[in-house]
């Protein structure tokens, strides 16, 4: 079966900033999306302002994984709306947390953590190094590539300590910074990667893309795992309810 992929952006910049518009013009979503249909999933996108921002319990439902870029306007998100992606995070959807999304409503909601970092919008070099070269992410990448403009983001990042780090940034300004970050929540995956800021072409670059694939691949749910019970139990082997056996 297809991994089907929803693609969420704030769809914001792009409409107010001719700058991104020309880099983006029919928004940061669109390219992602087709990244990854390049990869053969199955993707639709969501945008802030559709009705509950495209994220109704009927396209929760049919996303196996959900990719997330939002900016200027967390705050706009409804609460009821990260409610609901949480409890499907849970549930088992994957999560892509892709560049400002660091400080979305969702993102912080899942690492309990304010999530926070130094950033500096230079245009520098960043140089970004596979620092676990065994996980799938990383899978047809060289041992580094280089985002040729990008925005700074630089320790200390605010978050749990990742369950695998995959990506470590350098920058041409001397800062380093966990740049791909993987966590379980529930029966979800959820990957954090930097990359990705409006106003450079950083989604068009063929290394980015690739990462994109990789981990939707990796946080579509699976079925090899056992299947899982909770609540109330019956004992798997015979108990003494006799009062000596108490």
């Amino acid at each position: 079966m297809t991994t089907r992929v929803t693609v969420w952006n704030e769809h914001r910049h792009e409409q107010e900033n001719e700058a991104v518009a020309e880099v983006y013009p029919d928004g940061i979503h669109a390219v992602i999306a087709d990244a990854l249909r390049e990869g053969g999933f199955t993707v639709e996108t969501a945008t802030l302002d559709d009705p509950e921002h495209g994220l109704t319990e009927a396209v929760l439902a049919e996303t196996d994984v959900l990719t997330w870029w939002g900016h200027r306007a967390h705050d706009e998100v409804a609460d009821e709306v990260v409610e609901r992606v949480k409890e499907h995070v849970l549930d088992g959807m994957g999560l892509l947390v892709l560049h400002s999304g660091h400080f979305s409503k969702i993102f912080r909601e899942l690492m309990g953590t304010s999530c926070a970092l130094k950033w500096r919008d230079a245009g520098e070099k960043e140089r970004l190094w596979v620092t676990d070269p065994s996980h799938p992410i990383t899978d047809g990448l060289p041992e580094q590539f280089v985002v040729p403009e990008a925005e700074m983001y630089g320790e200390h990042f605010d978050v749990p300590q990742p369950e695998r780090l995959v990506f470590t940034s350098w920058f041409e300004g001397g800062e380093v910074f966990r740049s791909g970050c993987c966590y379980h929540r529930g029966e979800g995956k959820v990957f954090y990667f930097r990359p990705g800021h409006e106003t450079f072409p950083i989604y068009y670059q063929e290394e980015v893309r690739q990462v994109l694939r990789n981990a939707c691949e990796w946080a579509a749910p699976s079925d090899d795992g056992p299947e899982v019970y909770r609540g109330n139990h019956e004992p798997l082997e015979e108990l003494d309810s006799t009062p000596e056996g108490r």
